[in-house]
């Protein structure tokens, strides 16, 4: 089944947010596919807002790789950037499995970088930015 969510502006990300956490579930591995600028960072952002993290704690780990954050009930969400990752060693260095098989929320950006890696369950969700400047984040399930 196709899914599809419109963020129109920055003013409704949160609620967009909520509904993409509402319809993805239980799924604990999602991958963000887009080109830069699209605005996978942000969305991210908006996510953890809506889980509760503090939300000067939410950053762009690219050059930290990965960033541990508290949602509101204390369980931990895990967001990757792997830009920067020239091979799927780096990734496999810092405990990408430990990460993915914790059963926690696990963001990833970029991952196309690290795609050999990436578990069958991963949720792929590609963001693209229509003429408008929307944003438009589908997948299939």
């Amino acid at each position: 089944m196709r899914h599809e969510l419109i963020i129109e502006s920055l003013e409704q990300i949160d609620a967009v947010a909520g509904a993409f956490l509402r319809e993805i579930g239980d799924r604990r591995i999602v991958a963000f596919y887009a080109p830069m600028g699209a605005g996978k960072t942000t969305f991210c952002s908006a996510v953890c807002r809506v889980l509760g993290v503090e939300e000067d704690a939410v950053s762009s780990p690219t050059f930290a790789i990965v960033n541990e954050y508290r949602a509101r009930g204390g369980e931990p969400v895990f967001h990757f950037d792997f830009y920067r990752i020239n091979q799927v060693a780096e990734a496999l260095d810092i405990g990408f499995y430990d990460y993915i098989d914790s059963g926690c929320l696990c963001l990833i950006e970029w991952p196309e970088n690290i795609e050999d890696i990436l578990p069958e369950e991963t949720l792929r969700v590609s963001v693209s930015v229509a003429p408008d400047g929307s944003r438009i984040l589908s997948w299939e399930d």
